[in-house]
């Protein structure tokens, strides 16, 4: 079984340390992407995970094109080298409208493969990958009027990627929320949000009708002071041995029904603690292209 992992870009490092972590057997590098025999792992530092790929010989351009329309329609090209020829091919395919995704899209949900030319002559390819958007990479119609600033970025892709977002039943909870990017996006479609930090949020998101900030530090916060929350959310700066620790808290109360948190890493990339977080019950860990040294952890459904 032939699996590629593809790095997220300036993280190869990163992805190469937790591969070897995880003892995935990588036996060839091309450009960012890590080709590995044997059975797949859970890379959260890797943009897209190409499974059940295929090395497929082929004598043409041509062939390449039938080759790849033979197994399925919507295909990304990755091209590190053979760009010229790789991009001769994908002319031959079907075109994919990958169109910057307006505020409230999610991602397309029809199947979308990737492959690269290995060789002039030796395609490799996947029709199955871990992330909906080509190379993992999203792009966005952004707003540059109401977030106050552009993290909300990262909580946009999130839902986009899991084509989940919050609806005007729920109640969401946004530690560490000043200045009010992330607690910005839950409004637009939640039915309440509560913004914790100790600073003020921006007054044009405080001013929402449906945002109430509460004073306060995120860590200090019982769970039941607050009460149940569809999302709870958190972009707060913290080490992530404490992060860890404070998410644990709230998902073992049983009052938080989904979860999202950016692992932030200072210094050194701390596998250790992304494992623990990859650990929690129905979590998933993986990066983001919004992400910088840093790692999302989502949970679905908790409670």
């Amino acid at each position: 079984m032939t699996t590629a992992y593809l790095a997220a870009r300036g993280y190869e490092d990163q992805l190469d340390e937790e591969l070897g972590r995880l003892g995935a057997a990588v036996v060839d590098t091309h450009g960012r992407l890590r080709i590995a025999e044997g059975p797949p792992v859970h890379a959260a530092w890797a943009a897209n995970t190409w499974w059940d790929a295929e090395r497929i010989p082929v004598s043409s351009i041509g062939d390449a094109a039938r080759e790849l329309r033979h197994r399925q329609r919507n295909w990304a090209l990755y091209a590190p080298v053979h760009r010229g020829r790789a991009e001769l091919v994908q002319d031959k395919l079907p075109h994919v409208a990958a169109h910057p995704l307006e505020l409230g899209e999610v991602a397309p949900d029809a199947p979308l493969g990737s492959w690269t030319l290995l060789d002039r002559d030796l395609v490799l390819a996947a029709t199955r990958c871990s992330n909906p958007f080509p190379n993992g990479e999203p792009t966005f119609v952004e707003d540059r009027e109401g977030p106050p600033s552009r993290a909300y970025l990262k909580l946009w892709e999130v839902f986009a990627r899991l084509r989940r977002q919050p609806g005007r039943d729920d109640r969401c909870l946004d530690l560490g929320a000043a200045p009010g990017g992330w607690t910005w996006l839950l409004a637009r479609t939640a039915g309440e949000v509560v913004a914790v930090d100790k600073a003020p949020l921006e007054p044009r998101v405080a001013a929402l009708p449906n945002v109430t900030w509460q004073e306060g530090s995120a860590f200090a916060l019982a769970p039941e002071d607050v009460g149940p929350v569809d999302w709870w959310c958190s972009d707060i700066v913290a080490y992530p041995d404490r992060l860890l620790d404070l998410a644990t808290r709230w998902l073992e109360s049983g009052l938080v029904h989904n979860l999202v948190c950016t692992i932030k890493f200072q210094g050194v990339t701390d596998h250790d603690v992304t494992a623990r977080f990859a650990a929690l019950p129905n979590a998933r860990v993986f990066h983001l292209d919004q992400n910088k040294h840093e790692l999302t952890c989502v949970v679905l459904d908790a409670a």
